[in-house]
């Protein structure tokens, strides 16, 4: 029996891909607690230093396998125990992340590309919420990226119509960051990945810390935020690198200094 979640290494990239393709990687507690022992892993690996997700077969992820909790009488209780701490567990991820997208990313699926730093999709990717088609609400974070990244308007629609979007209209919306030609998915997710590997891994994490911020906060909080992580961060090893890369007209070599996130913020 194969295994629900397979681990590549990439040289500095990890590459994880959901395994169920006979059930479109929909997700079930084993596939759950195997995507949990290979986050911990590449986590815990210090020469990995960007992580990419991709889906075997025909998408990228279903959501929840739905014959996997129809005998659940707290479907909160599913969600406590498998799909939030993995949401969290993404958004904070010790290294950037790029998720790539093929086929269908529906319900919780969707929600975790969305977790991901970076979301790439096919064109003809199919990207849906259908919780409203089994009289359930969005979960997984869903309601909270939509209205942060589209706006409260698209989001009831794409949540209470349940409605599809191609990979292009996700990147007209400012859904994904970008979508891309078929043929070139795979090729495009790693060399963003790739791209990920080879930069100031502790700067992008504060980046991403402080995107995450911005949402709640007002312009004067903002700007004493950016100035404590821009203390901590003139004082790393990733600065005197870019500077000294800078001044000497060179590329930057970011991939030689150790991983970390410490830091970067106050």
């Amino acid at each position: 029996m194969s295994e629900p979640v397979v681990l590549e290494r990439l040289g500095t990239v990890r590459r994880i891909t959901l395994n169920r393709p006979d059930r479109l990687n929909a997700c079930n507690d084993a596939m759950h607690a195997r995507l949990a022992a290979v986050l911990d892993e590449v986590a815990a690996d210090g020469s990995a230093r960007a992580l990419l997700v991709v889906g075997a077969g025909r998408a990228f992820c279903a959501g929840q396998d739905l014959d996997a909790v129809k005998a659940e009488g707290d479907l909160g209780a599913v969600l406590e125990r498998s799909w939030n701490p993995l949401i969290r567990r993404l958004a904070a991820f010790p290294m950037p992340t790029v998720a790539a997208v093929h086929g269908v990313a529906a319900g919780a699926g969707l929600a975790l590309a969305l977790a991901c730093d970076i979301v790439l999709a096919a064109r003809s990717a199919k990207l849906l919420l259908a919780f409203n088609r089994i009289g359930l609400v969005p979960d997984s974070g869903a309601s909270w990226q939509l209205a942060r990244l589209v706006g409260p308007a698209r989001a009831r629609g794409l949540a209470m119509l349940g409605e599809t979007l191609s990979g292009e209209q996700a990147e007209a919306w400012g859904l994904i960051w970008r979508a891309v030609e078929d043929a070139a998915l795979a090729e495009e997710a790693l060399a963003t990945a790739n791209r990920f590997a080879e930069g100031p891994t502790a700067a992008l994490i504060a980046t991403r810390e402080l995107i995450a911020e911005a949402a709640n906060r007002t312009l004067a909080e903002a700007l004493a935020l950016e100035t404590e992580a821009q203390r901590y961060a003139g004082q790393g090893a990733e600065y005197a690198e870019g500077l000294a890369a800078f001044l000497a007209k060179r590329a930057p070599n970011f991939a030689t200094l150790p991983r970390t996130t410490e830091g970067t913020r106050a």
